[in-house]
């Protein structure tokens, strides 16, 4: 009570009103500091994820693309003799010649639609990042 009149009567609310702004701003640095270490393990993980994903897909790939080759081989081959079958005054080297120049700008073709579709492709998880850019900003940049 002499407190109060000595300081005035909300010398007492604000004491008992709650926690100083020392303790909200450490409070809130702590949270930002929390959320940021969740949100590298959370990358981490969705790295390690699509590192995973890929090394799957390149497997399965490399399986496929080896009998697709061999395949691909017979392919030629039989074509080839084929059109010599069909066409006997060609030597058979020039049967094999123009099979060889047909399978070989269809590979043209694939592999540059393949780049093409590469230089969309982003490897980075989105999300994690522009969070982590979030995060980041906020702590290098208070307001």
């Amino acid at each position: 009570m002499i407190d109060q009149l000595r300081n005035g009567p909300d010398a007492a609310d604000t004491a008992t009103s709650g926690p100083s702004i020392t303790a909200l701003v450490s409070g809130i640095v702590k949270d930002v500091q929390e959320l940021t270490k969740q949100q590298f393990v959370l990358f981490k993980e969705e790295m390690k994820e699509d590192v995973r994903k890929t090394r799957d897909v390149a497997l399965s790939w490399a399986v496929g693309l080896a009998a697709f080759m061999v395949a691909g081989i017979m392919l030629a081959i039989t074509v080839a003799e084929l059109l010599h079958w069909g066409i006997p005054v060609l030597p058979l080297w020039v049967c094999y010649l123009i099979v060889t120049c047909i399978v070989a700008a269809a590979g043209g073709a694939f592999v540059y639609a393949g780049q093409k579709k590469l230089e969309t492709f982003n490897p980075l998880p989105d999300q994690s990042v522009r969070a982590l850019k979030e995060n980041v900003q906020c702590l290098t940049n208070p307001r």
